[in-house]
């Protein structure tokens, strides 16, 4: 007589239950196939597939086991110490068993995890009748909703502060430190003195030091173009689904309704299993917008709503560190409202970290801005980031130095962005400073090629204020890391701290110096004109603006061309006609940061994000387009995350 397979036992093990339910055979069958192919648990992949809610069958196991059931639980009466309640918020599958205190001061014991056995169970019951006073059945999410309501201002708290309080130097918190400031100071009363009593002997030297900046930022777009190239994709190779770990996915959303059908389409389309995959949509509190538009929507298990407390400082990377406690993947990414990621990214960020030791702490995938043809700012805005995704990035990776991160499609080793201190909440360009600080930690970051689509800002009202924002955080970011030149040195080496000094430093002092270039020449050319002779002085500050402008335009469009397909390289004549146009753009908002950081250093100054055009015609010409329809899954556990989107 042959003996009952795995699947056949676990089948007569639950077969009690599901006939309480609703479920089809097709429904469990296609669980218990997942369950093996994925390497979970037959309740897991149940309910992953989204066609059973975990309060139906929760309630069903506690009719099978004759047990009470709670479909709601007071956070008040729970008896869990705080370190468990983290670590229960951080686990894909919560507390085996959780302490709940009963109004006559007697305890119970709360079963919320989908690793219940039910053989085990019936078995303990019959020989233990007494533990049915004690035991009752609650829905996983119950719990974990209780769990998060008593934890929330420790989180809250971790937020604002965990990064100060563990490493106080390097926050954002304090904007300069003493002798940062007293030398802010010093320039402020010392240069009018100068510019006072030798007016050109002090214009010549501020030329030379400008030089300085604007000569090493054109010397790195030129050293970065032998690794510049068009993108490449190529199909990862096939996976195991049961060797694949649980991946986290967070998107920070504050005012994205216009965009939630498109993000819950684009995040329909990772492949991966989703019984392993978590998608974190982390909103304010206060947004009820966002909140109202997610709802409308029936998401699938694999998504959380994760509502932050409002509390200053208001900004993306403080609502990421509230929402790291509670995700549970070995490793974690990092999207935008806006984005659409490949399909094929998190596995090729996976198959990455899986050939790699654990010093390789973080990939950046490239962002491709799909709106070029929308306007010349956004044209632009595609040019810039192709030279920074595809040459620049790529060229630090290959040179094992620092990499300024985007401030999306990042994904981490979850264990190395927790060492090195996680998000920095006072910090505006949150991702530049995390990947200068992973790399003083000691850990390495690279880049993978599947990309993340996106549209650019389209119009200044749009542009304008990203790139303060963008401009300030830099500058806050070169702030904080060099209070310590000496120690930032040692941390980073020499290579990596020349790199720091023009990444940050330089680019925020070329984008301020280029309209003092530019009114020189104007304004030598315009003395020419009038009077017919140039002093010797006037002629060395004209050379110099000249050479810095030509050179520095030339490499910004170097970069930029090198790393265009054929088909992307159309208008690049208009590109290059409009770089003098954009770089006074860049100056305006450089030097706008530079109040703001003085006014108000922790403002985070909101993009608004639009529907591509293409989901948007889409969508019009099929409202009833379904939110899993894209490209073809090469893993059969790749379900949808959400039924039929409905428009926004």
């Amino acid at each position: 007589m042959s003996r009952a397979s795995p699947r056949d036992l676990l089948m007569r093990e639950w077969l009690p239950v599901i006939r309480r339910t609703r479920l089809t055979s097709e429904i469990v069958l296609r669980a218990l196939d997942r369950a093996s192919a994925n390497g979970t648990g037959f309740v897991v992949e149940l309910l992953a597939s989204g066609e059973i809610d975990e309060a139906v069958l929760f309630r069903a196991i506690a009719d099978e086991l004759d047990l009470p059931f709670l479909s709601e639980i007071d956070a008040k009466r729970l008896k869990v110490p705080e370190r468990y309640r983290l670590a229960a918020l951080r686990r894909p599958r919560g507390l085996p068993l959780a302490l709940l205190e009963r109004t006559d001061g007697t305890t119970l014991h709360v079963i919320a995890t989908p690793d219940v056995g039910i053989s085990l169970m019936r078995a303990r019951l019959a020989a233990s009748p007494h533990l049915k006073t004690r035991l009752v059945v609650s829905p996983p999410g119950v719990l974990r909703t209780a769990i998060l309501e008593l934890t929330k201002r420790r989180l809250v708290e971790d937020a604002q502060n965990g990064l100060f309080l563990r490493h106080t130097d390097l926050s954002a918190r304090i904007v300069a430190n003493a002798w940062q400031g007293a030398c802010v100071a010093t320039i402020l009363v010392v240069l009018p003195l100068c510019l006072a009593v030798a007016a050109m002997e002090t214009i010549l030297a501020l030329h030379l030091v400008a030089t300085l900046a604007f000569g090493a930022c054109v010397a790195l777009r030129i050293l970065a173009l032998t690794a510049a190239q068009p993108l490449r994709l190529r199909s990862p190779p096939p996976v195991d689904p049961a060797a694949l770990p649980v991946y986290s996915v967070m998107v920070a959303l504050y005012r994205e309704r216009e965009v939630i059908p498109q993000l819950l389409v684009a995040l329909g389309r990772l492949q991966w299993p989703r019984s392993k995959l978590e998608i974190k949509l982390v909103c304010e509190e206060d947004d009820h917008e966002t909140l109202a538009a997610l709802r409308e929507h029936k998401l699938r298990p694999c998504i959380e709503i994760i509502t932050v407390p409002p509390g200053l400082p208001r900004t993306k990377p403080k609502a990421l560190a509230y929402a790291l406690p509670l995700c549970g993947g070995e490793f974690v990414t990092l999207f935008d409202a806006e984005d659409r990621p490949h399909p094929h990214q998190l596995i090729e960020a996976w198959q990455r970290f899986h050939a790699e030791d654990d010093t390789l702490a973080c990939l950046q995938a490239p962002l491709v801005i799909t709106n070029a043809s929308a306007s010349p700012l956004s044209r632009m805005f595609a040019f810039e980031y192709a030279g920074l995704f595809r040459g620049v990035l790529p060229w630090l990776a290959g040179l094992g130095a620092l990499l300024p991160l985007g401030g999306t499609s990042n994904h981490f080793r979850r264990s190395a962005l927790v060492d090195a201190g996680g998000w920095d909440a006072y910090n505006v360009t949150e991702d530049a400073d995390l990947g200068l600080r992973l790399k003083r930690f000691g850990y390495r970051v690279g880049v993978i090629t599947h990309p993340t689509y996106e549209d650019g800002p389209d119009d200044l009202k749009t542009w304008l204020p990203q790139r303060v924002r963008w401009f300030k955080g830099w500058a806050q970011t070169w702030l904080v890391h060099m209070r310590s030149p000496r120690t930032l040195w040692k941390d980073l080496g020499p290579l990596s701290f020349l790199l720091m000094q023009v990444l940050f430093l330089g680019m925020l002092v070329s984008a301020l110096v280029h309209p003092v270039f530019l009114f020189t020449i104007l304004y030598v050319i315009a003395k020419l004109a009038l009077v017919g002779s140039m002093q010797n002085l006037e002629i060395v500050l004209v050379t110099i603006g000249f050479v810095n402008i030509l050179a520095g335009y030339a490499a910004f469009v170097a970069i930029g061309m090198a790393t265009l397909t054929l088909k992307e390289k159309v208008g690049l004549v208009s590109i290059a006609l409009q770089t003098p146009f954009h770089w006074m753009r860049l100056s305006l908002a450089a030097w706008l940061a530079l109040w703001e950081i003085y006014r108000r250093p922790h403002h985070w100054n909101k993009t608004h994000h639009r529907p591509a055009r293409s989901f948007v015609r889409a969508r019009a010409e099929n409202p009833q387009r379904k939110a899993e329809e894209g490209a073809p899954m090469i893993l059969s556990s790749s379900a949808p995350i959400t039924s039929r989107s409905r428009p926004a």
